[in-house]
C-alpha cells in the first residue's frame, strides 16, 4: 500500500469523570498531528471512530464537534460505528482515501467515554432474541472458553496466564488503566462474572482515545519524522452460514490470510502483535486464527512464555484491552498507536527489541457463531 503513520497520538486510558468525549478526541488528535510535524490546517480528510456516544449520551456527529475544538472545519468528516473495530474501521477507511487520491493526508480518531452512571448492561444487539434471554458478550466469550476446554482439555491455569502476562506488560505501559500484576491464583480466585471467566479474565470499562495521522508514503519523508509504512490493512465480516464451531472465529482466519497475501508476508515475520483480549480465552482463539500455531495449541504457545516480552513473538506488549483498558471505539487505533511506537523504538520499558513488523488485530462482536467485524493492519519499517 502506498500509505504510511506519519504521526500517533494516545490520551491515558482509565476512569475520568472530569473528562467529556470532546476533552478526550481533541487531546490525542493534537498530539498525533503535533508528532506529524504538521499542522490542523493540513488535515484534508478525517475519519473518527466511536461505537457508543449515541447509545450512552445521545451525541452524533462527534468527530466534527472534537475536530472544530482543533479549528479543523470544511473538509469531509466521517463518523464510523463497528462495534470494538470503530477505530480500526476508520483507519481503514482512510487509507482507502489516500490509496484513491481522494486525499493525501488524512486523520484517524477512535474515541469513547464508558465510565458513566448507566442503567442497563451494554450489548451488541439489544433487540436480538439471544440478548433478551440474557445471552450477553460475557456469557458468550464464556461459552466460547467452556468449548475450547471440553475439545483442547485447556486447565483454568493456563487461560489465566493470558492475564498476568498482560497485567505485566501493562505495569510497564504510563497509558495503561491498570499497572498492578496479578498471579494466577488472584486472577482465577477474583469474583466469577460468568464460569469460568473470573472478573480478571475479562476487560474493563474506561475512557480513553488515540489518533493517527497518514499520507502518502511517497510524501512521508518531507514531514521529517519516522514513518511507518501500512503493508496491509483489512476489514471483514463474518460468515453466518454454517454451524459454529465456538472453540474458533472464522473471520480471524480469513482476514489474516488476507492481510498476509496484502502485505507478501507470514505469521513468521512478525515481531510484535496487538490483539483483541477483551477475554483471557479470546486471546488464545486469536492466536490460532492468526497462525502463530495450530488449532488446540494457543495455550502451550502462552504456557512456553512465547507471546510474553523477551518471547519468540511478543503478543499485547502494552498491556491488551486486559490491563491497558478497552474504551470501544479507541481501541482499535490504540492498538495501531503502540505497534508505531514499537517499530520507531521508542516504547520505553515494554520495547520489544529490533522490532521491524508488527500486527494490530481488532474484533468486534459475535454473530451467529462468528465475529461480526474483524480488522488486520500489518505495519512495517
Amino acid at each position: 500500500m502506498n500509505v504510511s503513520i506519519i504521526g500517533v497520538g494516545i490520551t491515558p486510558f482509565g476512569k475520568f469523570p472530569h473528562l467529556n468525549l470532546e476533552n478526550l478526541g481533541f487531546a490525542a488528535a493534537w498530539e498525533a498531528i503535533r508528532d506529524a510535524g504538521l499542522t490542523p490546517a493540513d488535515i484534508q480528510t478525517a475519519y473518527s471512530g466511536n461505537a457508543l456516544a449515541s447509545q450512552l449520551f445521545g451525541e452524533f456527529t462527534i468527530g466534527q464537534k472534537i475536530l472544530w475544538g482543533l479549528g479543523i472545519h470544511q473538509i469531509p468528516v466521517i463518523n464510523v460505528e463497528n462495534a470494538c473495530t470503530s477505530g480500526s474501521t476508520a483507519f481503514y477507511l482512510a487509507c482507502l482515501a489516500i490509496e484513491s487520491g481522494a486525499a493525501e493526508v488524512a486523520l484517524v480518531l477512535g474515541v469513547e467515554k464508558m465510565y458513566v452512571p448507566i442503567k442497563k448492561v451494554l450489548d451488541a444487539g439489544a433487540n436480538d432474541l439471544e440478548t433478551k434471554l440474557g445471552f450477553i458478550v460475557p456469557g458468550s466469550f464464556a461459552m466460547r472458553a467452556n468449548s475450547y476446554i471440553k475439545e483442547y482439555g485447556l486447565r483454568p491455569e493456563e487461560m489465566a496466564l493470558v492475564s498476568v502476562k498482560n497485567h505485566q506488560h501493562g505495569a510497564l505501559n504510563p497509558n495503561a488503566q491498570y499497572k498492578e500484576t496479578v498471579t494466577v491464583e488472584e486472577v482465577l480466585g477474583s469474583p466469577m462474572v460468568v464460569s469460568p471467566l473470573t472478573r480478571l479474565s475479562c476487560c474493563p470499562q474506561g475512557d480513553g482515545a488515540a489518533a493517527v495521522v497518514i499520507c502518502r508514503s511517497d510524501m512521508a519523508k518531507r514531514f521529517g519524522s519516522k514513518a511507518v509504512q501500512v503493508k496491509a490493512s483489512v476489514l471483514l465480516s463474518g460468515s453466518y452460514d454454517n454451524p459454529p464451531h465456538l472453540a474458533q472465529w472464522p473471520a480471524d482466519t480469513r482476514s489474516a490470510q488476507k492481510a498476509y497475501q496484502q502485505a507478501g508476508l507470514g505469521p513468521e515475520d512478525l515481531d510484535v502483535i496487538e490483539l483483541h483480549d477483551a477475554f483471557t480465552i479470546a486471546e488464545i482463539i486469536h492466536y490460532e486464527g492468526l497462525g502463530l500455531c495450530p488449532p488446540g495449541e494457543g495455550g502451550k504457545l502462552l504456557k512456553e512464555r512465547k507471546t510474553w516480552l523477551g518471547g519468540s513473538i511478543p503478543v499485547n506488549p502494552s498491556g491488551g484491552l486486559l490491563a491497558k483498558g478497552h474504551p470501544v471505539g479507541a481501541t482499535g487505533v490504540a492498538q495501531i498507536v503502540e505497534i508505531v511506537q514499537q517499530l520507531r523504538g521508542v516504547a520505553g520499558a515494554r520495547q520489544v527489541p529490533k522490532a521491524k513488523v508488527g500486527l494490530a488485530h481488532c474484533m468486534g462482536g459475535d454473530l451467529q457463531g462468528d465475529a461480526r467485524s474483524v480488522t488486520i493492519n500489518i505495519l512495517a519499517v
